[in-house]
């Protein structure tokens, strides 16, 4: 007796809303606009750049940016976006922490952890994570626990440091600022749900 797999349909994310009525050539066109538009943002915010004198890791914007992009454009869209942020900035386009580019920095991992963060959370906001405070909160955790775990990873062996100095260098500095970033996000994009009228919060793909 074979049994035949039926696809459940899925929440859209805000990126989905778009054009939503349009043709594939319009959906094409607002995809590439969302891509290119997201890695600019996350580029812009990272020229909100403090650099600390303890650390060679800045603290910048470009956390609030990954983890909005990412949530609102869902995981291939996101991760587009954040392929194109890294491949360019190491290319030469200096849109990196500060006015920066390039991959020889003790930061970079940081670059490396927003692709799979911003995946992670446009993976988790198919799934509905981005319509309540309470199922965005721990999208937002997870998705800092990734940069984290890429940043401090490349840190320690750039620089060769100690778990504890890693840890001082490239953690402890920045926990309150993510945490008011992740709040900021897990808070603002459940509000731009309740805004829309009810048929775009139930629309399925």
């Amino acid at each position: 007796m074979s049994s035949v797999a039926i696809a459940r349909p899925r929440p859209l994310v805000l990126g989905d809303l778009l054009a939503a009525d349009r043709g594939r050539v319009a959906h094409a066109v607002r995809d590439v606009l969302l891509v290119v538009g997201a890695a600019g943002f996350v580029g812009a915010l990272a020229q909100v750049s403090i650099h600390l004198s303890f650390t060679p890791v800045p603290i910048t914007g470009q956390t609030l940016g990954v983890l909005l992009a990412g949530t609102a454009l869902g995981w291939r869209r996101a991760a587009a976006a954040l392929a194109l942020y890294a491949i360019a900035g190491v290319a030469g386009v200096p849109w990196f922490a500060g006015g920066t580019a390039g991959y020889a920095s003790a930061s970079f991992g940081y670059i490396v952890g927003f692709f799979f963060a911003a995946t992670a959370c446009g993976y988790l906001a198919s799934r509905g994570a981005d319509r309540s405070v309470l199922k965005s909160v721990p999208a937002m955790i997870a998705a800092e626990i990734i940069i984290y775990a890429f940043g401090l990873t490349w840190l320690a062996l750039d620089l060769h440091l100690s778990a504890s100095a890693t840890l001082a260098d490239g953690l402890t500095p920045f926990l309150a600022g993510d945490a008011i970033k992740a709040a900021i996000a897990a808070g603002l994009l459940p509000l731009v749900w309740w805004k829309l009228p009810a048929g775009h919060r139930d629309a399925k793909s």
